[in-house]
């Protein structure tokens, strides 16, 4: 059983950073993409950023773009979510998630590509 377990949410000012923690267990995720999404209060969940966990490439959401890096540590199973230069529109509930079968192409962004989900972390943004 996949279990996805989400850490590092907090409250932090704008212009801050903060580091988000997704350890991952009960397979092994080389041939996994892994993806980070957030929801906001009344708004759609939303793709952030993925990782195709063999090899490394990644993808973000021009939303983060240069300011979000999404990196993963095979040796803890773990991926992370840095969170540089945050704004208050940054402020959602973060989740982890995990796709054993989806390319690493245009679908990565779907929530529906993703089989395996964390609890989620909140991270809030002041101004």
């Amino acid at each position: 059983q996949v279990q996805l377990v989400e850490s590092g949410g907090g409250l932090v000012q704008a212009g801050g950073s903060l580091r988000l923690s997704c350890a991952a267990s009960g397979r092994t995720f080389s041939s996994y993409v892994m993806g980070w999404f957030r929801q906001a209060p009344g708004k759609e969940r939303e793709f952030v950023a993925a990782i195709r966990w063999s090899g490394g490439s990644t993808y973000y959401a021009d939303s983060v773009k240069g300011r979000f890096t999404i990196s993963r540590d095979n040796a803890k199973n773990t991926v992370y979510l840095q969170m540089n230069n945050l704004r208050p529109e940054d402020t959602a509930n973060y989740y982890c998630a995990a796709s054993r079968s989806c390319p690493f192409d245009s679908n990565i962004i779907f929530e529906r590509s993703y089989a395996y989900w964390g609890q989620g972390t909140q991270v809030t943004v002041s101004s």
